[in-house]
């Protein structure tokens, strides 16, 4: 905490602890309930894949990219708040290989009850995001609400041919993860006040950091796919992955970056409940080794805030790309392949 804010904003939040997602299974039952969108051929990525942003063709070279984010506060400070807010919703645009361009704040803030100065520091940190991205601020939305949530909508543009959509790994890719995982249990912890001033600064610059540099550094490479590790987590990210490109997917459990402390946290009970959704929902569709206990089970798939890119780069790439992200400053790993077996399914060992 800092002197500029008395109050913690995560006490603020009924669900508070990981900024999760409606669940998959729930937004599968009411998505399935309405009629499908009228097709149009310049819609290059839509609905189907449960892709990071939509993607739609304006010329032969240009396209433009599309996403919006936004959740209720996961850490204390408002000025970092908004930083997490801004790099999660412009994350999308990286994700699917394009360059971000425009954003619009979307503010719920409860004017009569909190300091209008807490609001203030939020915009200021989403604003200084927006410029480390050399994304314009352009407008914005705001409404009075009982709990704090802020996030953006964010425009970009990328090359019809060179689109990264989820979809896209093929046979013999190796996957590379560039952040660490285990945010949604500290984020859930901060509010249970179990971590130090450090471990907040550690999980809070994960979370603030861009996914900028990975981006940049992945379009020299042959990446056939990508997507970032949010709400849905590791392995539900990486289901996306499997199903849309039809293949399956091998995780290699102990490869896999995780932020210190999480297992011990989770023992304590900070496993948010967004991350036991997404176990159950996963159910069926990843197979794990009969000797991992559940919470490493629960920790691959843990609720995310602004993670990292997960990407699906040629085998022969994946030695080279890895170093160039090192060398640039990512906490990139190699965490797994993909392979004709088993399709549309994960395979942990």
């Amino acid at each position: 905490m800092t002197d500029r804010t008395p109050i913690k904003l995560t006490s603020l939040t009924t669900k508070g602890g990981c900024g999760c997602k409606i669940g998959p299974a729930d937004l599968a039952q009411v998505l399935r309930k309405l009629p499908p969108a009228t097709p149009n051929p310049n819609l290059l990525v839509g609905l189907d894949t449960s892709d990071d942003a939509g993607v739609y063709q304006l010329t032969d070279d240009l396209a433009m990219v599309q996403t919006v984010d936004f959740f209720t506060p996961i850490v204390d400070d408002p000025y970092s708040f908004g930083q997490i807010a801004a790099a999660n919703a412009i994350s999308d645009i990286y994700a699917m290989g394009g360059k971000p361009l425009t954003a619009l704040n979307i503010v719920a803030f409860p004017i009569s009850t909190l300091d209008k100065s807490i609001l203030t520091e939020i915009l200021r940190g989403a604003g200084d995001k927006l410029k480390e991205a050399g994304v314009t601020l352009i407008g914005g939305h705001s409404i009075d609400d009982k709990e704090p949530k802020f996030g953006l909508a964010v425009t970009g543009i990328v090359h019809p041919k060179k689109v990264r959509a989820n979809a896209g790994a093929k046979v013999g890719d190796k996957l590379i993860l560039t952040k660490p995982i285990g945010v949604g249990i500290l984020t859930t912890s901060i509010k249970r006040e179990l971590l130090t001033e450090e471990e907040i600064k550690r999980v809070t610059n994960v979370m603030a950091t861009l996914n900028k540099t990975a981006a940049e550094t992945m379009v020299d490479f042959n990446v056939n796919g990508c997507t970032d590790v949010t709400g849905f987590g590791l392995l539900g990210h990486a289901s996306e992955m499997a199903k849309g490109s039809q293949l399956g997917l091998t995780i290699y459990k102990d490869q896999v970056p995780v932020l210190p402390r999480v297992k011990e946290l989770a023992e304590a009970g900070a496993v948010p409940g967004g991350t036991k959704n997404n176990y159950n929902h996963l159910k069926g569709s990843v197979t794990f080794p009969e000797d991992m206990d559940q919470l490493d089970q629960w920790i691959l798939c843990d609720a995310v805030t602004s993670g990292g890119l997960l990407i699906s780069v040629e085998g022969s790439s994946a030695d080279q790309l890895l170093s160039a992200l090192q060398s640039a400053g990512v906490e990139a790993a190699i965490i797994g392949e993909v392979t004709e077996e088993h399709p549309g399914h994960i395979r942990v060992v």
